[in-house]
């Protein structure tokens, strides 16, 4: 599915912020829930809203602070 070229570029920031040691997972595990968050909403393309949302929903609790920090820092809007 294609990425809304803006919400790549964050996205690609956000991950390269994120310990070696999680980087992996992480990008795993959005790359599999935003495009089919996207989908959901009836879109072909992914947007903010699905990235923030694969965040907040596939994310442990543990790293909540962490996350929320890395999307300030690259300009996602997550409230």
């Amino acid at each position: 599915m294609q990425w809304n070229s803006d919400v790549k570029i964050k996205y690609d920031k956000m991950l390269a912020k994120i310990p070696v040691f999680h980087r992996g997972i992480t990008d795993q595990i959005v790359n599999e829930k935003a495009p089919m968050l996207a989908a959901q909403r009836g879109s072909g393309c992914v947007e903010e809203c699905d990235v923030v949302k694969a965040f907040t929903t596939e994310v442990p609790k543990c790293f909540y602070s962490m996350m929320v920090r890395l999307m300030d820092d690259v300009g996602f809007k997550h409230e």
